[in-house]
């Protein structure tokens, strides 16, 4: 974590004024995913281009990774500032971490972070019908879940396109066949032990004709277990979207989230250029 947060404050060095932060911002209506821990529940910042525009500004969500397990969005603003930075309206929202919540209710708190914003994202110069997902690590597969597996209320329609970073469990039937979970990182918290659970959460088996458009980044250097897992997401998408293929990067799979700390990372403009390709 150290590493991390030290990027951090380099990152917050090169922030301008010409951004404008909205802190701790509540997202979550259902009382029972309104879990306390640490003294607070889970709430969502949004980073905006200070200058006001005429015209509503594309919208992106990311959710952050940290095996389910551990993680923050204070230490992204970066993110959403460099965004910001590039006239995206960014939302980096919280979420419950196990042990103190499973992979569905984290699930059920990212759909309410989406579906906040479809509502109140206009308030902040975001344009509503140009909502885009993006997440690295476990953020990938909560973002990709929360919109392919019909339980959780999103229209897949709504969504104008989803950036997966390096993203984890994308197929983790497979994977935990393979590799039963146990209390080792809280995977038996998070996964539990049934196999029809897994498959529930695994963000392959709702991939249909109705997906919103994909761009995906892997890290040439990832753990096996991620590289596998999008190997077999993307054969899956193919039926749907064949024209989508990987977007290949020589990292290891932490550095393909800290590079966006350098606001000249070509990936601000490869982002923004997916953007506008899959808006209509």
């Amino acid at each position: 974590m150290r590493p991390l947060l030290l990027l951090t404050f380099i990152a917050s060095l090169f922030a301008s004024c010409a951004v404008k932060k909205h802190g701790n911002l509540s997202y979550l209506s259902q009382p029972e995913l309104q879990i306390e821990t640490n003294g607070s529940i889970p709430t969502l910042n949004i980073f905006t281009p200070r200058k006001p525009s005429e015209t509503k500004r594309p919208v992106l969500i990311y959710v952050y990774g940290g095996n389910w397990n551990s993680g923050s969005k204070e230490l992204y603003g970066f993110f959403g500032r460099n965004f910001a930075k590039h006239e995206v309206v960014t939302v980096l929202p919280d979420y419950t971490l196990s042990p103190h919540a499973n992979y569905d209710t984290m699930t059920q708190q990212i759909a309410e972070a989406i579906t906040w914003t479809q509502n109140n994202i206009d308030k902040y110069g975001g344009d509503p019908s140009q909502i885009y997902l993006t997440g690295h690590s476990a953020g990938g597969h909560l973002i990709t879940l929360a919109t392919l597996n019909p339980k959780y209320g999103i229209d897949p329609s709504s969504i104008a396109g989803i950036i997966l970073n390096d993203a984890a469990a994308l197929d983790m039937y497979h994977y935990l066949q393979e590799n039963p979970p146990t209390a080792e990182d809280d995977y038996l918290t998070t996964w539990t032990a049934n196999p029809e659970t897994w498959k529930a959460a695994s963000p392959i088996y709702f991939l249909n004709e109705q997906s919103p458009p994909f761009k995906i980044y892997l890290g040439s250097k990832t753990y096996q277990s991620i590289d596998t897992a999008n190997r077999r997401f993307l054969e899956a998408l193919h039926e749907f979207q064949p024209e989508v293929q990987f977007q290949i990067l020589n990292k290891k799979h932490i550095p393909m989230i800290t590079q966006y700390v350098w606001p000249w990372s070509k990936r601000y403009k490869e982002v923004v250029e997916f953007m506008a390709s899959v808006h209509f």
